[in-house]
C-alpha cells in the first residue's frame, strides 16, 4: 500500500497522522477481513503470512500513535490551535466529527491522554466535543453550572494535567448564562444553588466597575476570576504552569453563533504571579 508523499510521515499534526493510521488499519481488518478482537484468520484466504504480516505492521503503527504518543507530542500552542480550527469548522458548517468510530473505541478502551481540559459550564447549549469538532479522547471535561470550580473540579483537572499529559486548559463561559444572571439578580434560590451564586459574586462586584451590560460584563469577568484561580493553585497548576508545562486560557462560547471568543488578556498573561 503507497501512500501519497509520505503524509503519514511528513504530516506534523498527530491527530491527522493517528487518523490515518486508524484508516489504514480499519482498511485492512474489512478487506482481509481479519478479526482482529478474536485473533482468528478466515480459513479460506489464501497467502496467510502476507496478511499475518499486515496485521502485525498496522498493530504496530496503530500502537505508535496510541492515545499517550498523541498527547506526548501536542505543545500547549498546538492544543490551542486544534480547538481554534475545530471551532472555525464547526461554525462554517464543515465539522468533521472525528475518531467517533468503532476502531477509536476499541483503542481508546486501556488508555486516554487528551490533549486539552474544558472546564465549563453545564448548560446544555454547549456541548464541548461538538463546538470544538473533536472526538474520543480529544478533550478532558470538567462541568459546573457557571463552571464554578470547587475540590474535587481541581483535583480533576490536576488528574489531567499531572496524570494524562493534558498540555491546555480552557476555562470555558458561554453568553446568557444563568448563573452569572442570578448572581447578578440575587433572587431567592433552594438548596444549593446559594453555594453557585456565591462563588460567582466577586465577578458580578468587579464587572459593576465596567461601562455597559452588568450581566455581560459579569459573564467575561466570570472567566478571567476564575483563570487566574488556577493559574495560582498550588501545588501542581502554578508549577505547570510557570515552567510552561501548561496553559491556561479563557473562553467565552457564543449561544447565538456558535462561536467561541478566546480572552486576549488570557493569552497575553501566559504566567501565574509567583
Amino acid at each position: 500500500m503507497q501512500i501519497a508523499n509520505n503524509q503519514i510521515f511528513a504530516n506534523n499534526n498527530p491527530i491527522i497522522r493517528k487518523n490515518i493510521f486508524i484508516k489504514i488499519y480499519f482498511t485492512i481488518n474489512v478487506l482481509f477481513n481479519i478479526e482482529t478482537e478474536s485473533n482468528k484468520y478466515n480459513p479460506t484466504l489464501k497467502n496467510q503470512p502476507i496478511l499475518m504480516f499486515a496485521q502485525v505492521l498496522i498493530s504496530c503503527l496503530v500502537l505508535f500513535q496510541s492515545p499517550i504518543a498523541q498527547a506526548q507530542s501536542v505543545t500547549p500552542e498546538k492544543a490551542l490551535q486544534l480547538l481554534r480550527e475545530g471551532n472555525e469548522r464547526f461554525c462554517s458548517g464543515k465539522s468533521t466529527r472525528p475518531r467517533q468510530d468503532s476502531v477509536t473505541v476499541r483503542m481508546l478502551a486501556k488508555s486516554q491522554a487528551p490533549f486539552a481540559i474544558i472546564m465549563g459550564c453545564s448548560d446544555s447549549r454547549v456541548p464541548n466535543e461538538i463546538i470544538f469538532d473533536q472526538g474520543l479522547g480529544d478533550l478532558f471535561i470538567v462541568r459546573t453550572a457557571g463552571q464554578v470550580p470547587a475540590a474535587a473540579s481541581f483535583g480533576s483537572i490536576e488528574f489531567a494535567d499531572r496524570m494524562l499529559g493534558a498540555k491546555l486548559i480552557v476555562v470555558l463561559g458561554h453568553t446568557s448564562c444563568g448563573a452569572v444572571s442570578a448572581a447578578v439578580q440575587r433572587p431567592e434560590v433552594p438548596g444549593h444553588i446559594v453555594h453557585l451564586i456565591n462563588e460567582i459574586k466577586p465577578a458580578v462586584e468587579s464587572a459593576r466597575k465596567q461601562t455597559g451590560d452588568l450581566t455581560h460584563n459579569a459573564i467575561y469577568e466570570n472567566v478571567r476570576l476564575q483563570v487566574q484561580k488556577l493559574r495560582e493553585l498550588e501545588p501542581v497548576l502554578a508549577k505547570d504552569q510557570r515552567e510552561g508545562k501548561i496553559k491556561i486560557v479563557g473562553a467565552v462560547y457564543h449561544l447565538d453563533n456558535g462561536r467561541v471568543e478566546f480572552l486576549p488578556d488570557t493569552l497575553t498573561e501566559a504566567q501565574a504571579k509567583k
